[in-house]
């Protein structure tokens, strides 16, 4: 079945045109020859008794041999694309198999095999040849275990046996103000009354052209923030409290932190918590500021930057800060307790656990401990904050984590052989130095972080 449109078309001065030739509809049709046209296919207007060619012919056609044509090229690029997507998939099982000998690609965590046994009794067994009976079906890629039990079992034995709890002496107010004299005169010791998070209000000195995030680090070191910041910058005058020829902005804190170990489920968590409407978090789920940032490291490998100051840290609020102000300024009573109940929440799991920079900021160091910690300056400015800890099972854990930070060749024996290793060093770190001085250790932190680190 064919269409087509063959016309000659002439538009006549008063505005009005007329059609001289065209198709015909239906299965059979004959092409006519237009007089003016004069058999040519083209389409000709007559545009104040001049003559212009516009266009040739326009054709729709609908056979089934193109419609095929196109059909069998589809299919043979996807079948390319399967070809290919197979070869890449070999490829790299092969370099998996080549590079690790033996080992085997494993996804799951060996502790699923049983590979410790689920008795006590047999944990205890000083003969391997015991646990292997007790297995229905070993597994010959994870046996590392038998072979190093004892000797797993008796450094276990001598790291529990130096194990010694001591209560840690809280610096002193004054001693963390001598530390972080800018921070303490930046953060206030009070915040507003009728707000759910702490917030103040603060002068701003800069003009409705000022750049309010100009030399913010993280904006320039974060590319991929910088959208975020521009719908600030342009949302941020209006959002200024106005008085007696000043002008003031609020800032905030987070009125509760979410921290914890790597692989544990603080993002799932993040961001379960964003869909409530009145839970605001920092523009970047994990500033990792007050263990990272302020210290100037954006990674320990790279060496020390330029220090984060605490109004870039703060500036990572604006947008709920912005909200609460608005609600602050509200005329109703129904939109000021909206806005008020606002809960501002940051989730860097580092906090929980991140000391690494005290060996290059703090010397009057007591025994390899930090004098002081990140919780203890969180805990200066707000004593009431809500800390929400994310733990999982131990080995689970640390599992989870070498397969996602490790490098390649990833297999039970390997993982085994860097936790005999990890053990290894906290037992020789025991032999002179205290739990909490072995745990604030840089070095056994980067050898491999063990179920309790």
């Amino acid at each position: 079945m064919r269409h087509c449109i063959n016309p000659c078309i002439q538009l006549l001065p008063d505005g009005t045109h007329k059609q001289q030739v065209g198709c015909q509809e239906g299965p059979h049709h004959s092409h006519q020859v237009c007089p003016t046209c004069k058999g040519e296919n083209k389409i000709l207007f007559r545009v104040d008794s001049k003559q212009m060619n516009l266009l040739a012919v326009l054709e729709v056609r609908t056979e089934g041999n193109e419609n095929w044509g196109g059909f069998l090229r589809f299919k043979k690029g996807k079948r390319c694309s399967l070809v290919f997507g197979l070869i890449i998939m070999t490829l790299v099982m092969a370099s998996y198999i080549l590079s690790g000998a033996h080992q085997e690609l494993l996804i799951s965590s060996p502790f699923h095999y049983g590979s410790f046994p689920s008795n006590p009794s047999l944990m205890d067994s000083e003969n391997p040849s015991d646990m292997k009976e007790y297995h229905h079906q070993p597994f010959v890629n994870n046996i590392s275990y038998v072979k190093d039990y004892p000797s797993i079992k008796l450094i276990i034995n001598s790291i529990t046996a130096r194990i010694e709890f001591t209560t840690r002496q809280l610096p002193d107010l004054q001693d963390l103000k001598r530390q972080e004299l800018h921070m303490f005169s930046v953060i206030p010791n009070k915040f507003l009354p009728n707000s759910e998070s702490p917030c103040w209000y603060e002068e701003f000195s800069g003009r409705n052209t000022t750049d309010p995030y100009l030399s913010n680090s993280y904006v320039l070191y974060s590319r991929r923030f910088r959208s975020t910041f521009d719908a600030l910058r342009k949302a941020f005058w209006a959002h200024l409290s106005h008085m007696r020829g000043k002008h003031f902005r609020l800032r905030c804190l987070p009125r509760f932190y979410i921290i914890g170990q790597p692989k544990c489920g603080t993002t799932d968590l993040y961001d379960r918590l964003r869909l409530h409407p009145e839970v605001k978090f920092s523009a970047i789920k994990e500033p990792h500021w007050w263990t990272r940032k302020r210290f100037g490291i954006v990674r320990l490998r790279d060496g020390l930057r330029d220090r984060y100051p605490v109004e870039d840290y703060l500036d990572l609020f604006d947008l709920a800060a912005h909200q609460i102000h608005q609600g602050l300024q509200a005329s109703s009573a129904k939109e000021q307790s909206k806005m008020n109940k606002i809960i501002i929440g940051e989730a860097s799991a580092s906090t929980m656990w991140d000391n690494n920079a005290w060996t290059f900021f703090y010397d009057n160091s007591t025994d390899g401990e930090p004098p002081f910690l990140t919780q203890d300056f969180i805990h200066a400015f707000q004593p009431d904050a809500k800390l929400i800890v994310m733990l999982r099972d131990p080995v689970e854990r640390l599992y989870s984590d070498y397969l996602y930070f490790a490098s390649s060749n990833k297999s039970a024996d390997d993982f085994h052989e860097k936790v005999t290793e990890a053990l290894q060093l906290f037992e020789n770190c025991m032999l002179d130095y205290s739990l909490r001085a072995c745990v604030y250790n840089n070095t056994l932190n980067n050898a491999m972080p063990v179920p309790w680190g």
